[in-house]
């Protein structure tokens, strides 16, 4: 990783995410009542709990999303959670206007078409290791993990050692 990709990680304030085949392996399981099953790694959610309290801000933006998803996001402390969105980019842009953050400090992490516009937006767009071929050529940093395989929590353990924000506790205990 180049000191370019580093010294923007440290400048991040807002972790935008998608949800499906970048929290999640991009799988659905349908049950014979039409609910949708999603697989969320426990790594992504620790570190989403850790970013918010040393205190980064985390945003989900979704094209799809059901009551689940929103009350897993809910459940860790997530107070930006977007579901059902059209239009990411322009929703991201609403939510940096009122929280006063300059798109400069925004890392997005998409793994598909629908992600694109949002991620071409953000100062650092990021993505997994086996996201689309389009978004993998656009994006500035590739996790070197797959959707749904704790490629979020990569991430955010990086920006928030570089932020210095990483506990000596909490990195010994991940090692």
């Amino acid at each position: 990783m180049n000191e370019n990709i580093l010294t923007r990680l440290s400048r991040i304030r807002l972790v935008a995410l998608d949800v499906d085949g970048v929290l999640t392996d991009g799988k659905l399981f349908i049950l014979p009542d039409g609910q949708a099953l999603r697989g969320f790694h426990i790594k992504d959610g620790y570190a989403i709990q850790l970013a918010i309290k040393k205190g980064l801000e985390i945003a989900i933006i979704s094209g799809s999303g059901d009551d689940a998803v929103f009350s897993r996001f809910n459940k860790l402390g997530v107070r930006h959670i977007f579901l059902g969105v059209q239009d990411k980019k322009n929703t991201l842009q609403t939510l940096l206007e009122k929280n006063g953050v300059s798109a400069a400090e925004v890392l997005f992490m998409g793994d598909d078409v629908p992600d694109v516009a949002v991620m071409q937006s953000v100062g650092l767009s990021a993505c997994p290791a086996d996201a689309a071929n389009d978004v993998r050529q656009l994006a500035d940093y590739i996790s070197p993990l797959d959707g749904g395989t704790g490629c979020v929590r990569e991430v955010l353990e990086k920006i928030l050692k570089l932020q210095d924000k990483w506990d000596r506790e909490t990195d010994l205990v991940s090692k």
